[in-house]
């Protein structure tokens, strides 16, 4: 399937706009998504979840043709997909395993992205 080049270019601007957050693109109904934004929290990293299935996205199909885009990207079709200072690092497992190992620490501190460093 050709992906939209607007739904491209929306998509890098997207990952690479923020600056000290990390970026996931999620599903309202997601319950993995659901998980990862708890562990955000608890963690207080900074964040912002693009919901590619909220009202917003509707018109035009513009959450189907991101998603269109961050498949072709990432080669996932699962959901959460999460980037931190622009890189991809994975979904909702990813996310638990880099809490657990301290790799998502390493590169909060890299990124100079804030977090709770009292939780374990």
């Amino acid at each position: 399937m050709n992906v939209n080049t607007e739904a491209i270019e929306e998509l890098e601007k997207e990952i690479h706009a923020s600056e000290q957050q990390l970026v996931m693109f999620s599903l309202e109904w997601c319950e993995f998504c659901w998980a990862a934004i708890k562990v955000l929290d608890e963690y207080e990293i900074p964040y912002r979840v693009i919901n590619l299935d909220s009202a917003e996205y509707v018109d035009n199909l513009r959450g189907r043709n991101i998603r269109l885009a961050l498949n072709e990207k990432t080669t996932w079709k699962t959901m959460p997909q999460i980037y931190v200072n622009g890189d991809f690092i994975g979904g909702c497992m990813d996310l638990f395993e880099g809490c657990k190992t301290g790799k998502l620490q390493t590169l909060l501190k890299e990124a100079d992205i804030s977090f709770n460093k009292m939780v374990t």
